[in-house]
């Protein structure tokens, strides 16, 4: 077996096969003991912390309590298994090396860089007859965590695999298996970092491991203050062991000013070369460490070797992969103040030096607490607008930390870049005019000779087409959308696909800006655009806005069915980005709230309302804040409250300051109004409202031909309707109240043909939609036709709110007078509410009555109507015409 090479050539490492010793301190745990025993009778077990967490050996005591320890096989993964051919070498040879016969048949890789498939299907059918699950431990598997192939290999394996293979992965990061699957199903068992990390309990077992005796209340705050975190745990009690008093000195630890600093100073620290702790102080600044780096901040070139040195003996330096190194938390934290007292002032010196390598090797996200914590914001705010990164301020998981890292930038930073930086930090408040004022001083700036870079003007133009969306302006949107794709041609493309953000915000905010002003076929080519670009998390926001937006679009034109397959995208895009409500505009739940007034489904209207008016940012976006007032004010009109409803929407007459006007909402404004004043028996004043604010379209000459028929124009009406065309371009949101319209005329002017026709197609195109919502609106009228005609309500049962659409309804039993006595105004009041489902208690708020006198007039009611219950009187006053 020490012939055995890899795929490359290279031996095979015996130490590599090896279940780590335990030491004489290690401190043994049942209760993840048994989880791992429970866990490995399913096929998945996932150790998964952070370094130093105790998840190696974890896992090696956990074999040494095995009856047959042999049956496990142990494999160390290091970075180089990244080629699939000696990942899966290794694997084999790791199975042989612990007992598992595999059979010569099932071949070994060829090559580093692959494996022959048939090699896995081999090896998943040999591993599925077995009788004995094999149990396999991958150690350090993060190693390979970037290798997709490995891990796609791996999963296949395990699944062919049947119940013959036991994979135990442990891992700082998750591995790339489908882990959603393995949990829907049960059939994953987990110890995370938090299992990992130490109870009191074991703290005090691990203190008595190294002869120290603490109090019980000295062992919860040391576990307390480390987290639990074993590394940590053990590096406080190796300093402890030097003192006295154990109680002491964990209650007054503090870092870089205890003994446990003295310690590390005098026992690492200081047993190293001079140039050695000059890099160990320098670069205590970062949170992680390249040679090349550490070369920049000590202006020599021996940091690899030193690095190298110092993580091969246990220095307290860590290495996390690809040259790059990580000091250990405490000891850092204890550097960097012995760095304040040996070189004070030398820290800033170090931060800028940080921030400019770091900048020019692409890291910008690590580069900017540099700049900011060396007071270069100029540099900050030049290598963040550089780096194309303005739109990460807007949008994106980092959104928050870089407000937060901008938000200590002094005034007196000055140049164009800066200027930008405010201007993104204002809009995202809504502070139009503060970010409007910022981007006027960065567009002067950008006017001076030299100081125009691509960068800045694409950057400039992105926030122009944001304040546009805020203000309403699809004009300064198309403008400034112009001049950003005209910056981005002198731009590598490479830069700006590292930012699908910026395409997405942009796409997004002019297909709001145009949205707003009515230009509905822009907007959709604009929204549309988003969906075009990647899917990460930059663009969660924007993706979900712009299928909100185009749901809007769709049902605005008519198209309920469309709006509501877009807005539950959006929903289902923010709800798998993890946008949380507040932070997004409420437009998608808008649109499903008004598909369900069109379908007559109030309830399930509310609940969306209620879900949009959750969100902080609908209040400052023009479309949301206007489709907010229209839902409402329908809500309260499809329950009765006409009067509500004209507040409502008297309130939305008056536009936000800095808001341009949209034609469309005025429209649609006008609209509701207009329903409003003719369902308060004024149609003239319907008629007014109309023409006052110029309401154009196929929905607003339905509106206007129902107020003239209301005031017994029917020759005003047909005149108005003669002017549409026969056939519209319009979804049947439009069509069907179009249609109704035209019904209605027609009966009215005697040609009963016509109307039964019209009544037929509006039913037919308004099925597939469930619109129920223009029948009900349509009032008495419809009932009385249809009721006269009930073979049309023929094969429309999905109408169940109207019993007389539907020709169900019983007819009035003959033994009964049809009305006692008329009824007074206010019992006509009181009826309407009780057939709108309204409570007593409702009744009586609405109306500013007491409970008694409305329980005084419903006994008027039924009496005067010979019923004897609420839905009885309902349905004698339809039959009536009273309702």
């Amino acid at each position: 077996m020490a012939g055995l090479l890899t795929p490359g050539g290279d031996p095979l490492l015996a130490v590599r096969f090896t279940v780590p010793d335990l030491t004489e301190t290690f401190v043994r745990r049942p209760r993840l003991v048994g989880r791992l025993t429970e866990g490995v009778q399913g096929p998945l077990t996932l150790v998964n912390g952070p370094a130093g967490a105790g998840k190696t050996l974890l896992v090696a005591h956990w074999i040494s309590t095995m009856d047959r320890p042999g049956d496990v096989a142990w494999l160390t993964v290091e970075h180089e298994d990244t080629g699939p051919g000696i990942f899966w070498t290794y694997v084999l040879e790791s199975l042989r090396r612990h007992g598992a016969a595999v059979p010569d048949d099932i071949g070994s890789p060829s090559s580093p860089g692959d494996v022959d498939h048939s090699l896995l299907t081999r090896l998943a059918a040999w591993l599925s007859e077995r009788a004995d699950p094999v149990i396999l431990v991958l150690d350090e598997f993060d190693r390979v965590g970037a290798s997709a192939e490995v891990a796609d290999e791996l999963q296949f394996v395990l699944r062919h695999a049947g119940g013959g293979l036991r994979l135990v992965i442990v891992s700082r990061t998750e591995p790339q298996l489908p882990l959603h699957r393995y949990r829907a199903a049960g059939a994953v068992a987990e110890v995370r970092g938090a299992d990992l990390a130490f109870v009191p309990g074991e703290t005090a077992t691990l203190l008595s491991r190294h002869d120290i005796r603490l109090s019980d209340d000295g062992a919860r705050s040391l576990t307390e203050w480390t987290g639990g975190w074993a590394a940590g745990l053990r590096l406080c009690i190796l300093a402890a062991q030097h003192v006295d008093d154990p109680d002491t000195f964990i209650k007054n630890f503090e870092a870089g000013q205890s003994t446990l600093a003295d310690f590390l100073l005098a026992e690492v620290l200081e047993a190293q070369s001079d140039e050695t702790q000059d890099l160990l102080l320098r670069s205590s600044i970062l949170e992680q460490i390249h040679p090349d780096l550490a070369n920049a901040l000590t202006g020599r070139d021996d940091a690899e070797p030193i690095l190298a040195g110092l993580q091969h003996a246990n220095a307290f330096v860590e290495a996390i992969g690809h040259s790059w190194y990580r000091l250990h938390p405490l000891f850092a934290e204890i550097l960097r103040v012995h760095l304040r007292v040996r070189h004070p002032g030398m820290e800033p010196e170090l931060r800028r030096r940080a921030a400019r390598w770091l900048s020019d090797a692409g890291l910008l996200a690590e580069a900017l607490p540099h700049a900011a914590g060396a007071g270069e914001w100029e540099l900050a705010a030049d290598r963040f607008v550089d780096e194309l990164a303005i739109g990460q301020l807007l949008t994106g998981l980092d959104a928050e930390r870089l407000d937060g890292l901008f938000a200590a930038m002094p005034p007196d930073a000055a140049g164009p870049a800066a200027c930008l930086v405010r201007a993104a930090r204002e809009l995202v408040r809504h502070d139009v005019d503060r970010g409007l004022d910022f981007l006027r001083r960065a567009g002067e700036n950008l006017t001076d000779e030299g100081a125009g870079t691509a960068a800045l003007r694409l950057s400039h133009a992105l926030l122009r087409v944001f304040a546009a969306r805020l203000t309403g302006s699809a004009e300064r949107a198309e403008a400034a959308a112009e001049d950003m794709k005209a910056a981005e041609l002198f731009l590598p493309a490479e830069r700006l696909e590292q930012h699908p953000e910026l395409s997405a915000l942009m796409l997004t905010d002019l297909g709001s800006a145009q949205l707003w002003a009515g230009r509905f076929d822009a907007a959709r080519t604009s929204l549309s655009g988003v969906a075009q670009l990647d899917d990460g998390p930059s663009t969660a926001y924007p993706r979900h806005e712009s299928l909100s937006r185009l749901a809007l679009i769709d049902f605005v034109c008519g198209r309920p069915g469309r709006a509501e397959t877009h807005a539950r995208a959006a929903v289902a895009e923010a709800e798998r980005s993890g946008l949380p409500p507040a932070a997004r505009t409420g437009v998608a739940q808008l649109v499903l709230a008004a598909v369900a007034i069109d379908r007559d489904d109030l309830a399930a209207a509310q609940t969306h309302l209620d879900q949009a008016t959750a969100s902080t940012t609908a209040s400052h976006d023009p479309v949301a804040t206007a489709g907010l007032g229209l839902l409402r004010s329908r809500m309260l009109l499809a329950k009765g409250h006409p009067k509500e409803a004209l507040r409502v929407l008297q309130e939305l007459k008056r536009p936000p300051h800095g808001v341009e006007p949209s034609p469309w909402f005025s429209d649609r404004a006008a609209l509701a109004m207009s329903t409003a004043h003719l369902a308060l028996g004024d149609p003239l004043a319907a008629l007014d409202v109309l023409a006052e604010e110029r309401a154009t379209g196929p929905e607003a000459t339905a509106a206007a031909a129902r107020a003239r028929l209301a005031t017994g124009d029917e020759q005003a009406a047909r005149a108005l309707l003669d002017g549409l065309p026969t056939e519209l371009d319009d979804g049947p949101g439009i069509a069907v109240r179009v249609l109704l319209a035209r019904a209605q005329t027609a009966d009215a002017l005697g040609d009963d043909s016509t109307a039964q026709r019209l009544v037929a197609r509006a039913l037919r195109l308004a099925r597939p939609e469930h619109l129920r919502r223009p029948f009900v609106e349509a009032g008495p009228w419809l009932r009385s036709f249809v009721r006269r005609r009930p073979v049309l309500a023929q094969g429309h049962e999905w109408l169940p709110v109207m019993a007389a659409v539907r020709g169900t309804e019983p007819a009035p039993r003959p033994d009964r007078a049809p009305v006692i006595e008329a009824l007074s105004d206010r019992e006509k009041e009181v009826l309407e509410r009780l057939a709108q489902m309204m409570s007593r208690d409702e009744i009586a708020a609405d109306l500013h009555l007491s409970v008694n006198t409305v329980k005084t007039h419903l006994k008027s009611v039924y009496r005067k109507l010979a019923a004897t219950r609420r839905g009885e009187a309902v349905r004698r006053a339809r039959d009536l015409h009273l309702l």
